[in-house]
């Protein structure tokens, strides 16, 4: 199956709009997973500039909101945050935004079960809210060293069935996955109807195929589970701090290079299977 291929936002840092959509244009991608900055965007220009480059938006990211701390006053404002994607999402017409917790949190500040309840609750109000405006959530699947909530599959299907919520869904990431999952193909293949997004990175989180993780497992759990979602970049330019996404002056043009080569590499990867 040759599905659409997206890349997001963040991993070329605080850049313009319209030089991020050029980029994507001339790497060949077909949307993108956007991060807009609360209070500053304007979603109309946004979506004219994503249209004139040929770019569909998959989905939004949140920006980074503590949803499951105890302290009333900063959850309350993150989910002001996640209620303002929302509205965003609506007016700029991307069908998904994700959500997680802090990233980077990866210990609990007070009591885990506390905060585990909170999670649910505050997620079950995000929920709620995008229902009523026609908008899925999905609940991306982190690592240990970006969080202490919801760390595998099987966590996340327990939060769902736990949420009950219609519109809510899963993003499991190949990198992620590769840290946390004894069996990434296999659990793909659980997670069934219940993805609705999927990220892609190799285990260096560069440009897929220069690490050791099996895609071509991977996309043949993703064909056997019909999954119809777009495959979106998520990759770094080599460095550390996996937090930011600048690793030096020439960030920028490496991520553009990688991009290209990252579709070259699926249309490859996804033109071979279906053959």
């Amino acid at each position: 199956m040759l599905r659409k291929i997206g890349a997001c936002s963040w991993i070329f840092g605080d850049t313009d709009i319209r030089k991020i959509a050029q980029v994507w244009q001339s790497a060949g991608l077909d949307g993108v997973e956007y991060n807009p900055v609360m209070g500053v965007e304007n979603a109309r220009e946004a979506c004219e500039i994503f249209a004139d480059h040929g770019l569909m938006v998959f989905s939004l990211t949140p920006p980074d909101a503590d949803i499951s701390i105890a302290d009333n006053f900063i959850r309350n404002k993150a989910l002001d945050c996640y209620y303002w994607l929302i509205d965003y999402a609506c007016q700029i017409g991307a069908p998904v935004i994700s959500c997680h917790g802090l990233v980077g949190r990866i210990t609990a500040k007070t009591d885990g079960a506390e905060e585990d309840r909170l999670l649910l609750s505050s997620l079950i109000s995000i929920c709620k809210r995008a229902k009523s405006s026609g908008i899925s959530v999905v609940f991306e699947v982190l690592n240990r060293y970006e969080t202490h909530q919801i760390r595998n599959y099987k966590e996340a299907e327990t939060l769902l069935l736990s949420a009950e919520q219609e519109n809510l869904a899963l993003l499991l990431d190949s990198y992620h996955m590769n840290i946390e999952e004894p069996d990434p193909a296999r659990s793909l293949h659980q997670a069934g109807a219940s993805l609705r997004l999927y990220h892609i990175a190799d285990s260096n989180r560069e440009v897929p195929g220069r690490g050791h993780i099996d895609f071509v497992s991977q996309f043949r759990a993703l064909d056997d589970i019909s999954y119809q979602g777009p495959v979106i970049l998520e990759i770094n330019a080599p460095g550390p701090n996996p937090f930011s996404p600048i690793k030096g002056t020439n960030t920028q043009g490496i991520v553009a290079s990688d991009l290209s080569e990252s579709v070259s590499y699926l249309r490859k990867l996804m033109k071979d299977k279906a053959a």
